[in-house]
């Protein structure tokens, strides 16, 4: 029977992608009503999100000390965000907020260090 199922799934690409959309990856189809709203939404938050490691170097006038606190200030920012996310998503606030950290403070790491290096 699963042998069958799974060949007339798989036998239309349309009901193929419909049915990993929602099950496998738990996706729905986007509604094109809400698509200037949702462009909206993630340009203002690139912009919000862009801004919080460019403010101290609006601010402090010394570049070295404008450097530690746009680190301090991103480090911070990174967690809130992923204790923000966890709430929402149900994952626990504070382990969504740590890897959030780890993971976006590596990445920001590597990019330094390859911009120094190639810089």
């Amino acid at each position: 029977h699963v042998k069958a199922v799974t060949d007339a799934v798989c036998s239309d690409r349309q009901r193929w992608v419909n049915f990993m959309m929602n099950f496998e990856l738990g996706l729905e189809e986007p509604d094109p009503r809400r698509a200037a709203r949702s462009a909206l939404t993630i340009a203002l938050s690139y912009i919000v999100g862009g801004l919080i490691p460019l403010s101290p170097y609006m601010i402090v006038a010394q570049l070295a000390t404008a450097l530690y606190i746009s680190v301090a200030v991103t480090l911070a920012a990174l967690f809130v965000f992923g204790y923000i996310k966890g709430h929402f998503t149900g994952a626990g606030p504070l382990r969504s907020g740590v890897q959030t950290l780890l993971v976006g403070g590596l990445a920001a790491a590597a990019a330094f260090t390859l911009a120094r290096l190639f810089g």
